[in-house]
């Protein structure tokens, strides 16, 4: 790169409004950091020879790309795809489909296949993300597990963040037929939970109970070690095509992967009873599915350095983060406790400053359907609601913590921290000094 591009550079930043001061500030936590880039690089190395092995393995074609229509039998790229997906996660099958519309519709049909009224749900991390409360009942709503005789019970997390292992052991009993383990941390600021943690919980439960279904909420976690929870004894993983499996490109859709029993139930309630998974064209989104899952270990890469960028610079201003500036990472999510709502929207409002879809318009707080409390939104992205593209938000309620994620590329996930500082700056949330602090 010849002298006048590499000083063309501060130039761009400037012409899109960052400040020689907030620019200079995020340089010098950026070249901080060389280390955890080398990491996330060789972490992003091996999960991609790890996809590229399962479509290699299963004969990924150029057939497979194709869609089908109508009823969708013998759809060779769906049912190739599940296969890949199995390898990829480690586990019996895998059901991996656009009529999965989002994470919360591929958690209600995991729950809803797989218990029967007069189970009972365990949760033994904590209350589970804002939509799943009107999924399981805790919010009352039609359809809900409650309204089918499903009960529910929760063990709260310890003050440090540890599993109530007492709470659970007392927890678990003769109708507890599935639990539900949150990896990430949803609207809390708890730290998300590594895959070894989750083993050690599963194993835990396991010896309590043998015969319970572990079933992991893996949203925004993919990716993001070289192994998922269902390489520690998980019965299902569940996630969404629009987060990181999905690598920015998969239009819409959700996956289940874990025990045969287990896909099989999902895919009879998914479709109709006596058609299960031999329904449901792929139209044309098998392309973008395959080529998404391709490209999910390096996008995730770049989410997990946007995210890392985000902590660092933001602990050294003096805000509680989570995860903090050093720890490993298992998942994409950020989350930054501003004690305000102020600061919560001014954060929002800078990400979607640096958006190329809709990058001229201001969010704002409003009542989003699932939520129990105005909930601002920022997501300028090509694939509406993707959570893998650069995006943050956060419920207008105390600690007032924002939850940043996302970027398809490291350069974009920079532009919007930086974006998110020069509006905390230009509205004084934080002072115009804030670069004369100890970096």
């Amino acid at each position: 790169m010849s002298c006048l591009e590499i000083e063309s550079i501060p130039a761009m930043y400037r012409e899109m409004g960052i400040s020689e001061k907030v620019y200079a500030y995020g340089e010098a936590v950026w070249r901080s950091l060389k280390d955890r880039w080398e990491a996330v690089d060789a972490l992003s190395e091996y999960n991609q020879l790890k996809v590229i092995q399962a479509m290699q393995k299963n004969r990924v074609s150029e057939a497979c790309l194709l869609g089908t229509t109508g009823y969708g039998y013998n759809d060779l790229g769906r049912e190739t795809l599940e296969r890949v997906y199995a390898d990829v996660f480690h586990t019996e099958d895998a059901l991996v489909r656009p009529q999965i519309t989002c994470g919360t519709h591929a958690l209600a049909l995991a729950l809803m296949s797989n218990l029967r009224p007069g189970d009972e749900l365990l949760s033994p991390v904590g209350k589970p993300y804002d939509t799943l409360e009107e999924v399981i009942g805790i919010r009352p709503s039609k359809g809900s597990l409650k309204e089918y005789g499903i009960d529910y019970r929760q063990v709260d997390l310890l003050e440090d963040g540890s599993f109530d292992y007492e709470g659970i052991r007392r927890a678990v009993n003769s109708k507890t037929r599935l639990v539900t383990i949150q990896r990430s941390k949803g609207y809390q600021t708890r730290p998300t939970l590594s895959v070894k943690q989750i083993g050690e919980l599963i194993a835990f439960i396991k010896n309590l109970k043998p015969d319970v279904i572990c079933m992991v909420d893996n949203c925004y976690g993919e990716f993001t070690e070289t192994v998922e929870p269902s390489h520690a004894g998980a019965d299902l993983v569940v996630g969404s095509l629009i987060k990181n499996p999905g690598g920015g490109l998969a239009p819409i859709g959700g996956y289940l992967a874990g025990k045969k029993e287990c896909i099989e139930n999902a895919a009879y309630r998914l479709t109709s009873p006596g058609l299960g998974r031999e329904v449901g064209a792929s139209l044309n989104a098998l392309g973008a599915f395959y080529q998404g899952l391709f490209l999910a270990p390096s996008v995730t890469a770049n989410a997990l350095k946007s995210a890392i960028f985000a902590a660092n610079l933001y602990e050294k201003l003096g805000f509680a983060v989570v995860p903090n500036g050093r720890e490993s990472r298992h998942d994409i999510i950020q989350a930054v406790t501003f004690g305000d709502p102020e600061g919560v929207i001014a954060f929002c409002q800078g990400i979607q400053q640096a958006a190329p879809v809709d990058g001229y318009v201001t969010p704002e707080p409003w009542d989003m359907p699932g939520y129990d409390s105005p909930v601002i939104m920022a997501a300028g992205a090509f694939v509406s609601g993707s959570s893998i593209e650069l995006s943050a938000d956060g419920p207008i309620k105390p600690p007032y913590a924002v939850y940043f994620q996302g970027g398809l590329t490291w350069q974009h996930g920079k532009l919007g921290i930086l974006k998110t500082l020069q509006n905390l700056v230009e509205k004084e949330i934080i002072m115009k000094d804030f670069d004369k602090r100890n970096l």
